[in-house]
Order: C-alpha cells, then sequence, then structure tokens
C-alpha cells in the first residue's frame, strides 16, 4: 500500500500523537479540541467539543460529568465516536469506538493536576441540567467552597470516558479536492489494524 509521509507508521495511535504533536505548533487555540457525538434512547445524535486529554496505546480519553447527557448518552450505549480537525495543518482524525468509564487512580490525578476554580466548577455544576441564572451558579460554587475547601476530592460523578476505538480514519487535505483518506479497522480478537485507502 502506498502508505507513506505523515501516514506512515504500523501504530495509529502513535499516528494520532504525532499529528497532535504538529498540531500544538500551529493551531491558535485547543489543538485537542474533538467534536464529540453521541445518540439519545430515540436514536438523536447529540455533538459537542470537549477537550481530548490523554491518548494511550489504545484509547482516548476525556473527562466530563457522567450525570450530563452526554455522560448519560455514553453510559447507555457504550458507544461514541468523535473527529478532530486543524485547519492550520488541513488534516483531520475520525474514532468511533466502545466506551469505558475511568474513575481510578487516573482520573484522581487529572483532577488534581486542574486549576483550584476549575475542580470547584466541576462540583458545583449540575451540568446540562436547568439552570436558572448565573447568580445562582456563582452562589453555588462559593457554597461548595466553604464545604470543601482548597483540596477538594473527584466527585464521585466525574471522571473520564476511555474511547477505545475499532476504527479510525486519517484525512489530509489534497489538491483539487483529492484528498488522502486511509481507514484503520480492527479485525478480530487479536488487536489487529487492518489498514485501507479510501477514496476521498
Amino acid at each position: 500500500m502506498d502508505r507513506g509521509g505523515i501516514f506512515a507508521g504500523d501504530d495509529p495511535f502513535a499516528l494520532a500523537k504525532a499529528w497532535l504533536s504538529e498540531a500544538e505548533a500551529s493551531e491558535p487555540n485547543d489543538p485537542n479540541a474533538i467534536a464529540l457525538a453521541t445518540v439519545d434512547a430515540d436514536g438523536m445524535p447529540n455533538t459537542r467539543m470537549v477537550l481530548l486529554k490523554e491518548i494511550e496505546p489504545a484509547a482516548f480519553v476525556f473527562y466530563t460529568n457522567y450525570t450530563s447527557r452526554k455522560g448519560r448518552e455514553i453510559e447507555a450505549s457504550g458507544k461514541a465516536a468523535f473527529v478532530m480537525h486543524w485547519k492550520s495543518l488541513h488534516r483531520q482524525i475520525r474514532v468511533r469506538g466502545m466506551t469505558e468509564r475511568e474513575d481510578g487512580p487516573i482520573a484522581d490525578a487529572y483532577y488534581a493536576s486542574r486549576s483550584l476554580k476549575s475542580r470547584l466548577g466541576a462540583w458545583a455544576s449540575a451540568q446540562s441540567q436547568p439552570l436558572s441564572s448565573r447568580t445562582a451558579l456563582v452562589a453555588e460554587v462559593a457554597k461548595i467552597t466553604a464545604t470543601h475547601g482548597t483540596n477538594p476530592a473527584r466527585p464521585p460523578f466525574w471522571g473520564g470516558i476511555r474511547i477505545i476505538p475499532t476504527e479510525i480514519e486519517f484525512w489530509a487535505d489534497g489538491a483539487f479536492r483529492l484528498h488522502d483518506r486511509f481507514r484503520w479497522t480492527l479485525s478480530g480478537s487479536d488487536g489487529a489494524w487492518m489498514t485501507q485507502r479510501l477514496n476521498p
């Protein structure tokens, strides 16, 4: 297969990390932003921007409130998808796969690395639920600050979601819209990846 240059390598996770590393040097804001897609109980899709926090050897990880709409939809379906697009590089990565929670020591460590205001905000926000006013939210943050102090533990309803892909597609812009696309598909239970070039 004629896969070389920016697509070279046998490990799609290493390739994703390499592309993200390049984007970190050229994207003006949030190079780790992803458009995360989930579906509700009726099969209606929902999409929103979140920040990807880790590319592991076999998964992608972001963090959220588990009681948010996305958290509840992921819990119900056990699946999610996302696209990561970089205008500066003219590239994107699409991922589809199964999900699992990351609510152990890794989530604790990431939560502890966040700013104090972000940690308190995770406690104060009933994410995706109706809110009467911003004043009410600020008052809840003040209440949480008084209750939890300057070193709050990670909320039990907040943690990581690990997306374990069954399919990853790498896309790069080409002249005359003749883009380069390679799809990596997990084949069988041995963890082997099959790669195909796709028409643009």
